[in-house]
């Protein structure tokens, strides 16, 4: 299950040159994966006050294959991957968006990533189980 978040690069996202800025694509990979999120139907903020847990990055790994640059339309793709019992991996994708084109076959790759995601008690910070609509969504075809 592939989700799809469009976004564009803003001046503030660049460095002198109006390339993006390497770490500003962590940026882009977190909003896409909040949006997954929302998608679902659940907002970071009501997660952590209605079921006392939050999503923490364990670990990233990204590979850049070309920059983005200032004004560029972006598809910020997730593919999440049930990986534990509180553990969720996302395989991540940024593409430059070709013209009025939604699809990513249609655009070029800009970066990959492979980012770890743990669910913690708000509180103690501790792995807790993911809760259950998001294994729902992880198991569903």
């Amino acid at each position: 299950m592939s989700f799809r978040w469009a976004a564009r690069v803003y001046w503030e996202d660049t460095d002198g040159g109006g390339v993006v800025y390497y770490a500003n694509y962590l940026k882009f990979l977190e909003r896409a994966r909040t949006e997954w999120l929302r998608a679902q139907g659940v907002s970071q903020r009501a997660l952590a006050e209605s079921q006392g847990v939050v999503f923490t990055v364990t670990s990233v790994a990204i590979s850049y294959h070309r920059p983005a640059r200032l004004d560029d339309e972006l598809l910020i793709t997730c593919e999440p991957a049930r990986k534990g019992g509180a553990t969720v991996s996302f395989a991540q994708r940024i593409y430059r968006r070709a013209a009025h084109e939604e699809a990513p076959e249609a655009a070029e790759l800009l970066a990959t990533a492979e980012v770890h995601v743990a669910c913690v008690d708000a509180r103690t910070m501790r792995p807790q189980r993911l809760p259950g609509f998001v294994v729902d969504v992880l198991t569903t075809p």
